[in-house]
C-alpha cells in the first residue's frame, strides 16, 4: 500500500488518480488546495485560509490555548453548528446598488458592524501584537475592544489606533487593582469599559493536557500560577499581585456591578450575558450595553451557540441598549443572521488572530476585508441595501 507523508499529498494523489469521475477529482483538488499554505494575504479567499498558518507559525502550547474550548468543546463546536441551522430568506428586485453597512455605537460612527474582539497575549501570535491590530483596525474603521491581559500598554494602543479603544476588564479578586485598571483606561482615552462576567472559573482540559505533558516548554516563557500569568502583562505594572488567585473575580454579584459603575464616568458594558432573566437586571442596574458571549467556547460547557442565545436577550432589551454578539462568527452570513436577529454588531475574535499570525496587520486587515465583503454581498442577495433593511423576516429556522 502506497504511504502518505501528508493529508495534502494523499489528496494530491487522488486528484490524479484516473480511477475518480470527474467530479471527485475537482472535489479533491479543491479539498488537497484548501491545506496548501498562503503565500500571500492576496491569496486568502475566506477567512479560514489563515488557520494552517497559523498551525505551522505557533507552537503547539500557543496554538492549543488559542484553538480550544472548555471540556470536551462541545460549546466551541455549538456556536458554528448554531449559525449552520439558521438559512437566509433572499428577497428580489431591490435596488442595491449601493450597500451602506455603517453602525452607531455610543455616538461614535463605524464603517462596519464587525468589531475587534478583546483577545489577550496578542504578541503570542505575532511580534507587533496589539499594534498590529490596532493599526488594521484604523485603517477599516473598525471598533476595537483591547483586553486586560494585553501585551501592550492601553495607552501606546490608543495611540498607534489613533482614537481610544474599548477597555475590557478582568476586575481580579482585589478591589484596589480594579481600581487601578479602571483609572488607567479612563485617563488614557476610553470612552466605555467592557466587563468581563462569565468567567469566574472554566475547566480548559485541552491546555491542562498540554501542560502536563509539556510543562518545562510552558515554563520557558510562564511562571506557575495566576500571579505569573500577568505579572509580565503591561497594565498590571507596579501593582501588587499577591492578593490575586483568579482575574475573572469569582464574587462578582450585582452589588459589585454597581460599585464599579460609581467608579467611573465610562459607559460599562456587561460581556458574558445570555439569558433574558440577566438581561432585565442589567436594564434594571442602569447598564450602558451587553455583549451576548460565551468567551469563544472557552468559559462553560452550556452546549449552547450564542446565536441561540441572542433572540431571549434581544426580545428583552428591545433597542434600550446595544446588543454585541460574539463566538462562532467566520462568514459574512453569520454576520448577517446576527443582525437580522437584532444584534447592533458582532465581535471576532479567532479569524483576525489567524489573520495577525499568518501576516500580521496586513493579515487582520484582509481578515477585516474579507469578511466585509461577504456581508456586503449577502446584503444584495437578500434585498437590504443597509443594516436598518435586515430585520428577522430574512431568516427561517432549519428543522432538519
Amino acid at each position: 500500500m502506497t504511504k502518505f507523508a501528508s493529508r495534502r499529498a494523499f489528496l494530491s494523489y487522488l486528484a490524479a488518480s484516473p480511477a475518480l469521475t470527474p467530479a471527485s477529482r475537482a472535489f479533491a483538488q479543491l479539498a488537497s488546495a484548501d491545506e496548501a499554505l498562503l503565500e500571500s494575504v492576496d491569496d486568502a479567499f475566506n477567512v479560514f485560509d489563515f488557520e494552517p498558518i497559523t498551525k505551522q507559525k505557533l507552537t503547539d502550547a500557543h496554538y492549543t490555548y488559542m484553538a480550544m474550548g472548555v471540556d470536551g468543546g462541545e460549546t466551541l463546536r455549538a456556536n458554528r453548528e448554531g449559525y449552520s441551522r439558521l438559512q437566509i430568506r433572499a428577497r428580489r428586485l431591490v435596488n442595491v446598488r449601493e450597500i451602506n453597512t455603517e453602525i452607531q455605537l455610543f455616538d461614535t460612527r463605524h464603517a462596519s458592524p464587525v468589531i475587534i474582539a478583546p483577545c489577550g497575549t496578542h504578541k503570542m501570535f505575532h511580534p507587533n501584537g496589539e499594534l498590529a491590530v490596532a493599526r488594521a483596525s484604523a485603517s477599516r474603521d473598525c471598533l476595537q475592544i483591547l483586553s486586560t491581559v494585553t501585551t501592550t500598554s492601553v495607552e501606546d494602543v490608543n495611540e498607534a489606533r489613533g482614537a481610544p479603544v474599548w477597555y475590557q476588564l478582568y476586575p481580579t479578586q482585589d478591589w484596589r487593582i480594579t481600581e487601578a485598571l479602571v483609572q488607567r483606561a479612563e485617563d488614557s482615552g476610553c470612552p466605555v469599559l467592557v466587563l468581563t462576567v462569565d468567567l469566574p472559573n472554566s475547566n480548559r482540559e485541552a491546555l491542562d493536557r498540554f501542560q502536563r505533558a509539556n510543562n518545562a516548554e510552558c515554563l520557558v516563557c510562564h511562571n506557575p500560577g495566576i500571579q505569573g500569568s500577568v505579572e509580565h502583562k503591561p497594565m498590571f505594572d507596579g501593582l501588587d499581585l499577591s492578593a490575586i488567585s483568579n482575574i475573572g473575580a469569582p464574587q462578582m454579584d450585582w452589588e459589585f456591578v454597581e460599585r464599579l459603575k460609581k467608579l467611573t464616568s465610562m459607559k460599562v458594558v456587561l460581556k458574558g450575558i445570555v439569558t433574558h432573566e440577566d438581561a432585565s437586571l442589567a436594564l434594571e442596574h442602569g447598564i450602558d450595553g451587553l455583549v451576548v458571549s460565551n468567551h469563544g467556547g472557552r468559559a462553560i460547557d452550556s452546549r449552547r451557540a450564542t446565536i441561540d442565545s441572542l433572540p431571549e436577550v434581544i426580545d428583552v432589551i428591545a433597542g434600550r441598549i446595544p446588543v454585541l454578539v460574539d463566538s462562532g462568527i467566520r462568514r459574512g452570513s453569520d454576520i448577517f443572521k446576527a443582525l437580522a436577529i437584532g444584534a447592533d454588531a458582532v465581535c471576532i475574535g479567532r479569524p483576525y488572530l489567524w489573520g495577525l499570525t499568518a501576516f500580521g496587520q496586513q493579515g487582520v486587515e484582509r481578515v477585516l476585508d474579507i469578511l466585509n465583503r461577504e456581508l456586503q454581498i449577502m446584503m444584495q442577495q437578500a434585498g437590504t441595501p443597509n443594516l436598518q433593511a435586515i430585520t428577522r423576516n430574512a431568516l427561517v429556522q432549519y428543522a432538519g
